[in-house]
């Protein structure tokens, strides 16, 4: 007589396979409940952010940016840095288009800035719409960072929280950063190359704040993940849009120096045409203090005793505050390298 299993025993494994194929069913409908919305979001995103390109392409100086449409006659909102330094701004769509942009206005308040380009109901970022968000917010960032979309491929997309929110404390050269309110700092390294403009957006899809450019800790000297709260400046960007003029008082802490005799430190930089001329080493007096130190032509001054240098004006502003008899450590970028000397400052003209 051949062995036989109890009844009770093919209850038992037919009630396990029942089990086995209904938590196997509501995992993969759970999954797809997840991912299903996010791949929905960043593909209404992707249309509504844009890639630029302008200033720079040389000594590592990178040419390309992001900015997020904000009109559906294309207004785009970007940050205000050396890329614009130029008349020929090119905006890249999601689709691949190539348009030029042109300048519309820019505000010191957090180093905003307006493009426009000929459009016709173009994808965009509502302002009505904006909203603040508060620590621990799950939140997306989309940009161009490392210029890895250079046609109509989509821009990257980083994953991160608000980590939190507190007022900017980050410095160029020696003088503060001119934005005065908060700043969501952001637990997502998206302090990278032409990442500054992108959009932040939360997983609901709300517009939250724009990545701010890269500016280190006044603090720590540490770069910072953070981005402009966009609800805090709705204003200033209307403003922008409609042409008006930001006006703000920051004189009293950041004078504007034109200008500064660097003769009898031995060198002069290139002339400072635009807002964020960088700041080459235009020529070397002979037998100076400079060309002892070693400093050549064509060398792009970057830091200033370890503080960030941006542009020519930056360099006469920390260059303002020496004093006879300070020691300057300043490293410059020589092809690719970086070459540090110190001088000591002799009586300047200011």
């Amino acid at each position: 007589m051949k062995n036989r299993l109890p009844s009770y025993i093919w209850l038992i494994l037919a009630v396990a396979i029942s089990l086995n194929s209904y938590v196997s069913t509501c995992c993969a409908q759970a999954a797809s409940v997840k991912v299903e919305p996010m791949v929905t979001l960043t593909q209404q995103v992707f249309p509504k952010v844009v890639k630029l390109y302008g200033a720079g392409g040389f000594k590592n100086l990178v040419n390309y940016g992001t900015g997020i449409l904000i009109s559906s006659d294309g207004h785009i909102l970007t940050v205000w840095n050396h890329l614009l330094d130029t008349e020929y701004v090119t905006a890249v769509l999601d689709d691949g288009r190539r348009l030029p942009a042109k300048f519309v206005g820019g505000a010191g308040e957090a180093g905003l800035a307006i493009l426009k380009i000929e459009v016709i109901n173009a994808p965009h970022f509502s302002l009505e719409k904006v909203e603040r968000r508060g620590p621990g917010t799950p939140i997306l960032g989309f940009s161009n960072m490392f210029n890895v979309a250079a046609g109509d491929e989509h821009v990257s997309v980083i994953h991160g929280v608000i980590a939190t929110v507190t007022p900017l404390t980050a410095r160029r050269g020696r003088f503060d950063v001119p934005y005065r309110g908060d700043v969501y700092i952001v637990d997502a390294v998206m302090n990278n190359s032409g990442a500054a403009g992108g959009a932040v957006v939360s997983h609901d899809g709300i517009l939250l704040g724009l990545i701010g450019k890269e500016l280190r800790d006044n603090r720590s000297n540490l770069w910072i993940n953070y981005s402009i709260p966009l609800f805090d400046v709705k204003e200033t960007i209307n403003k922008l849009i409609r042409g008006e003029v930001i006006t703000e008082d920051h004189a009293s802490q950041n004078p504007v120096i034109n200008s500064v005799d660097t003769h009898p430190l031995g060198f002069r930089l290139v002339p400072n045409v635009v807002a964020r001329t960088p700041a080459y080493i235009d020529a070397i007096v002979v037998d100076s203090l400079a060309e002892k130190a070693g400093l050549l032509p064509d060398d792009l001054i970057v830091l200033i005793d370890d503080d960030l240098i941006q542009s020519c004006q930056e360099f006469y502003e920390r260059l303002h505050e020496s004093k006879k008899g300070d020691l300057l450590r300043i490293t410059v970028r020589r092809n690719r390298e970086l070459f540090t000397v110190e001088l000591l400052v002799p009586e300047l003209k200011k």
